[in-house]
């Protein structure tokens, strides 16, 4: 059962929780930052434009972190 490392299983999940949280945090203040509600506008107005940047900006911070935490 060598291909079963328990301490490398072990790093993987805490780093993806590590990240995971990170990136709620980094959303958080970017929530912070912005004049408007920006949920309020993506959930309730239906903005796309938005939506497409908000996802942009998660998955450039999520790549940030991979990276980062890969080493």
């Amino acid at each position: 059962m060598d291909y079963l490392n328990l301490k490398a299983l072990v790093a993987s999940v805490v780093y993806s929780l590590l990240g995971i949280i990170i990136l709620v945090i980094a959303f958080v203040v970017i929530e912070k930052i912005a004049p408007e509600n920006l949920w309020k506008k993506i959930v309730d107005e239906q903005n796309m434009a938005l939506a497409i940047m908000a996802a942009g900006f998660m998955l450039a911070v999520a790549i940030i972190i991979g990276f980062a935490s890969h080493g």
